[in-house]
């Protein structure tokens, strides 16, 4: 399964570096990519879309699921 982010705050590579290591860290999580300009992130895994949001969260970040 794949979950597409809307990710806010980043501004930098190490924003963008924080944000892939939370999504990583979320159990069921098999990859994760995070885009800075795009403000984005897309992640592959069979994971609870609201765990991945409350993660980039936790780092102080905003995000929201894409449609």
């Amino acid at each position: 399964m794949t979950t597409e982010l809307s990710i806010t705050g980043m501004t930098c590579g190490h924003c963008e570096r924080a944000v892939r290591e939370a999504l990583l860290a979320v159990p069921g999580v098999e990859n994760a990519q995070v885009n800075l300009p795009a403000g984005q992130a897309t992640v592959t895994g069979s994971v609870d879309p609201q765990a991945l949001v409350q993660a980039v969260s936790a780092e102080g970040y905003s995000a929201q699921l894409r449609s």
